[in-house]
């Protein structure tokens, strides 16, 4: 039976600490701007602007089928090859963005199809113009059934972080990797490493099943 070696455990838990730490900010930041490019592709697919909807599309498939590894290396070792340089930590951002947008897209896209058309009707009826309904009425109850799918790609997101040490950012997964070569410790770090993950991912799970059955229990989303 193996027994965890407490003491490596508490010398080294500082370290996961500061990784843990790395590993959500940058999360976070990349998060947020793929909710920002999924919400613009959503709506040029939604309004199916001519142009615009093909580019939008072409994005989607590429991003979506190509793994966050590849971009991440694409971003880092290509892009300084057209005179483009990016520090780690600015490429992780840029590769968590450049996936989520594409899923964030689909989350909302699917959402605001799923928005009866007798709403729209019913704003302008109103006297309400084209961006104020879609602002007033139609996004606001996208947003609401586009939850479960929102919350389960904040999830994917976050654990897509574990290849940014592949760009050599020192977070959870480079740290765990760099003390396992170093002191052969494989349980232990392993161990902090399902740990520090849990206490990221769990907290968001559980806040996405609250806000699924709040916004049930409210009526949206039905």
């Amino acid at each position: 039976m193996t027994v965890l070696n407490w003491e490596f455990i508490a010398k080294y838990l500082p370290l996961y600490r500061e990784a843990a730490w790395l590993t959500l900010r940058l999360g976070l930041i990349g998060i947020a701007l793929s909710i920002l490019i999924g919400l613009i592709c959503a709506i040029v697919q939604y309004d199916k602007v001519p142009v615009l909807r093909r580019i939008v599309g072409a994005y989607i498939e590429l991003s979506r089928n190509t793994p966050l590894l590849i971009q991440l290396f694409f971003i880092y070792y290509g892009l300084p090859k057209l005179g483009i340089r990016t520090d780690p930590a600015s490429c992780g951002i840029a590769g968590l963005a450049f996936l989520g947008g594409s899923y964030m897209a689909e989350a909302f896209r699917s959402g605001l199809e799923a928005v009866d058309a007798v709403q729209l009707e019913s704003a302008y009826s109103l006297g309400m113009t084209k961006w104020q309904a879609m602002w007033y009425v139609i996004l606001p109850q996208a947003a609401s059934i586009s939850v479960p799918a929102f919350m389960a790609n904040v999830i994917f997101l976050l654990k897509e972080t574990s290849v940014f040490s592949a760009v050599s950012l020192m977070d959870l997964m480079f740290t765990a990797k760099d003390l396992i070569g170093l002191y052969s410790k494989t349980t232990e770090c392993l161990f902090l490493l399902v740990v520090f993950y849990l206490l990221i991912l769990l907290p968001v799970s559980i806040l996405g099943s609250v806000l699924e059955r709040r916004l049930r229990h409210a009526g949206f989303g039905a």
